[in-house]
């Protein structure tokens, strides 16, 4: 029989606060689907020739898919910025090879030729995914001259080498099959992985945080799945 109990409450406590810390801290790490495969909810499309024609938006849902139908061109772009966070993207080309790009750290709206928001576009098109494109913002990688040209033709807006080639052609899946494409915004780096494979690592990004875009550029392509983690 234990006749006095208070020297047990300190450490009972202190377990409480360290259990409700660490849901909390699981809480935190709790990914968000951005696409819940019903719903467009939490995004907005960004298509200049909907100003001024009554066509339709090429980002459509399907079989519980988000699929960008590839024309007209322009961007589904999220309502909310993120910083610090690894994005998972599973998406393919159901028929013919094409391009598309998940844009990160996106802000000024058709910043360049009067379609693409300020960003970094992570390429998808088949054969080159992985690759970086300076979209009025600029990123650093190794070996910079023999992935993006010539120095003096480096730049971020119209005519400039903007393209930095990734690390390996070799991590896409064929034709038609799922490709996952994982991309983690640490600060001002972005290391960007396909099918687990490492195929770009950037450092020194003019940019730490934004908003998230997937494009539509003359090519349909399905996504099943847009999910963001948080980092600490």
């Amino acid at each position: 029989m234990i006749r006095n109990s208070s020297h047990l409450l300190p450490a009972i406590v202190f377990m409480l606060l360290t259990a409700g810390c660490t849901k909390q801290g699981h809480q935190d790490q709790k990914a968000i689907e951005l696409f819940n495969g019903k719903s467009l909810r939490g995004w907005h499309a960004d298509v200049p020739a909907m100003d001024t024609t009554s066509v339709s938006s090429p980002f459509i849902l399907r079989d519980s898919m988000l699929v960008s139908l590839g024309t007209p061109e322009g961007h589904l772009i999220t309502d909310s910025t993120f910083q610090n966070y690894r994005l998972d993207v599973e998406y393919r080309f159901p028929g013919q090879p094409g391009n598309c790009g998940v844009l990160v750290h996106a802000s000024t709206p058709r910043a360049l030729y009067k379609m693409f928001p300020k960003s970094i576009e992570v390429q998808l098109e088949h054969g080159n995914a992985g690759d970086f494109w300076c979209i009025v913002e600029d990123i650093t990688v190794p070996d910079m001259e023999s992935r993006r040209g010539p120095r003096e033709e480096w730049g971020i807006t119209e005519g400039k080498r903007r393209r930095i080639v990734n690390l390996t052609d070799g991590s896409e899946k064929p034709l038609g099959q799922w490709n996952s494409l994982t991309v983690e915004c640490k600060n001002t780096s972005i290391r960007v992985w396909v099918n687990g494979v490492l195929v770009n690592d950037g450092t020194n990004c003019t940019a730490s945080k934004g908003h998230i875009a997937l494009q539509a550029e003359g090519s349909e392509v399905e996504f099943r799945r847009v999910t963001l983690t948080k980092l600490e």
